[in-house]
Parts: C-alpha cells; structure tokens; sequence
C-alpha cells in the first residue's frame, strides 16, 4: 500500500494532510458524455423536453457537483475553487450529450475529483431531465483529460 496516500501505516483511510505542500495554481479538465437516442437527441435540441431546458440545468448542476466534491468523496479536502467553467453541446453523429468541465484554483490539494464530479453529476442531471422519455440511455466516458499544478507534475490524456 505504500503506493497508496489515503493509507495509514495499519491499512486505515485517512485524509491526506496537505499542510506542508506549497500553494500552486492547478487545473484540472474532465470529460462525459450521455448516449441518448434520435427522440431523446431532438427534444434536447429542440428545447421541447417536458423538465425544462436540460443543457442548461445540467451545466448548473455540474457546477453544484464541484462545489459539493467533499461532501461525496470522503478523502477529498475542502477547497476554495477559483474557478469551473462547464460546457455541453450535442453530437448529432454520436447522438450524444458531450460535457466538459475546467476547475481551477491556487491551493495545496488537485482539482480531479471536483472536474471529474462536476461531468458526473452534469451527465446524471441529463438523465434525469430525460429519463421519463428514454430510459436506456448511456453515461459512458468519465474521465479525466488534463491536470497540471502540484508536486505530481502535469498529466494531459494522450486519447483525446
């Protein structure tokens, strides 16, 4: 486990102390997408889903996400966030909802887990914007694209 920092010398979680490690700018960007079918995809275009516009509650859901990451995660530190700038459009070729997040702050601790909750709960809130008309649709590609800030160095997804 010595690999692991969430470990303490008896194999028991524990929160990281980050006390000591210098304050730097960190970015982190994350990706989802939503697979929806050919109705689903036009009423989400079109505005006509019966919950409203869902694009729009989505990306303020994703941004609730972020801000939220601690109180899901338990090992996740409380951080005060510079920044989230979320974006969703349609793929009309892969019938897709595709949503990317940027979080950003100057602090001791990373911003992957609040990117990565923030495209979470923005493909959820897809869903449940559109669950009453499809319910097959598919959260796939949750992943994170880039990081860069800490002493871990900079990570950018060769797969993009």
């Amino acid at each position: 486990m010595g690999d692991f920092t969430h470990f303490n010398e008896q194999g028991r979680a524990k929160m990281v102390d980050v006390g000591e490690k210098p304050i730097s700018q960190r970015v982190a960007v994350a990706a989802a997408r939503v697979l929806v079918n050919e109705h689903t995809f036009s009423l989400i275009k079109s505005g006509g889903m019966k919950k409203g516009d869902v694009l729009t509650v989505a990306q303020i859901a994703g941004v609730m996400g972020a801000k939220r990451t601690p109180d899901l995660i338990p090992m996740c530190h409380p951080i005060l966030m510079d920044g989230i700038n979320l974006e969703l459009s349609l793929d009309e070729a892969r019938l897709s909802v595709e949503i990317k997040a940027e979080v950003r702050c100057d602090g001791r601790t990373g911003v992957e887990m609040e990117a990565l909750t923030a495209v979470s709960t923005a493909a959820l809130t897809v869903y449940d914007m559109c669950k009453a008309v499809q319910k097959d649709m598919t959260i796939t590609d949750i992943r994170l694209l880039s990081k860069t800030g800490g002493v871990h160095g900079d990570y950018f997804r060769e797969d993009m």
